[in-house]
């Protein structure tokens, strides 16, 4: 039996060189791949820099010239200044602000600046000719903000596909008119129009569908607290009633108690829910309340949160810098040239 130890030992030893020599193959293996990788980059970039700079004096004058043509065009077209106002509209007026910042786009692209004379109220067609253009987004929402849409959304939903709608999906899928605030941003080459276009949107807000549905909302809110006021008043009856109930048995016991009996009457005391009573009052008034508030925060038909400023801010887009722009397209269409006279060439001399 002790002769077999040292064999099984050696079996064991022999299976863990095996074990080792084959992780060490295996690195080896592994680093033999990332070298290929890695050179094979090296390789790749050499070959696309070859080109450029075996005509470097000819790659140097095309983007010379693109940079000097990108500069004076942003020359001739002048400054880009953008102004944004933060909005909160109510009586689901956010679809027609939508709407309309596109038609304005459509008469912007239309050239048809007597309209837009008229609508944002600008003294001469030539100062709407320095509009260039309106985009509207979400505007700035905090976290609990999204938390709490998300909930009012689930709870509107039925319960089995609820159960399915994740927070991340809500976020995702979330359109842009889901929102309650928006930012409308002016484009123009005339940074002091800004403060001018404030009252053609607000035209916007007052629409033959939000005047109606503002109506609508002031009547549900007058039958609702009419309904309120009549509910506290049955209270405060009820509550005057359990009173006098109260004063009219504490009388009846002093009056007992005055005659001197040893051993009074026991008399049943009334059932009262007093407490009962106080908690339905505080929840109408608390209902009230949120009905007065809501229709202070929703008596006009908008809240502008920020006006657009009084001078326009410069633009500083990235594709709006011509002079850097045009340099790198013509950049990218030597390197395709490139690529597809070379292709044609290999496909031409190819036996």
């Amino acid at each position: 039996m002790g002769d077999n130890l040292p064999e099984k030992d050696k079996t064991e030893e022999v299976d863990l060189g095996q074990l080792f020599n084959a992780i060490g193959r295996l690195f080896e293996k592994l680093f033999l791949f990332i070298g290929k990788i890695g050179k094979g980059l090296f390789v790749t970039l050499i070959l696309a820099l070859k080109p450029l700079v075996n005509n470097f004096k000819l790659v140097a004058i095309i983007l010379m010239v693109a940079a000097l043509v990108g500069f004076g065009i942003e020359k001739l077209k002048g400054p880009i200044y953008v102004s944004d106002m933060l909005v909160r509209p109510y009586y689901d007026s956010k679809y027609q602000l939508a709407n309309n910042v596109d038609y304005f786009n459509a008469l912007i692209s239309s050239e048809n600046y007597s309209e837009l004379s008229n609508i944002f109220e600008i003294d001469s067609t030539t100062t709407a000719k320095q509009l260039l253009g309106f985009e509207i987004e979400i505007g700035p929402e905090t976290q609990n903000d999204l938390v709490k849409e998300y909930d009012e959304y689930i709870k509107s939903l039925d319960s089995t596909i609820a159960v399915d709608l994740t927070y991340e999906d809500f976020i995702e899928n979330r359109d842009i008119l889901a929102g309650n605030i928006f930012s409308v941003k002016a484009k123009a080459t005339n940074n002091e129009i800004f403060p001018s276009l404030e009252q053609g949107f607000i035209k916007t807000f007052k629409n033959e569908y939000s005047i109606k549905l503002k109506a609508r909302t002031d009547s549900i809110r007058n039958v609702q607290r009419l309904t309120y006021l009549q509910e506290l008043k049955r209270v405060e009856d009820l509550q005057k009633t359990y009173l006098e109930i109260k004063q009219n048995e504490s009388t009846k016991d002093e009056a007992k108690l005055g005659v001197g009996g040893i051993m009074p009457l026991i008399q049943e005391k009334t059932e009262t829910k007093e407490y009962e009573l106080f908690q339905e009052e505080l929840k109408i008034r608390n209902a009230l309340r949120a009905l007065e508030m809501s229709e202070l925060e929703e008596r006009e038909y908008y809240d502008i949160l920020s006006s657009f400023e009084e001078v326009g801010t410069l633009e500083k887009d990235f594709f709006q810098r011509f002079s850097v722009v045009f340099p790198a397209l013509a950049l990218i269409i030597m390197a395709a040239v490139y690529l597809l006279f070379n292709t044609f060439k290999y496909i031409k001399n190819y036996e």
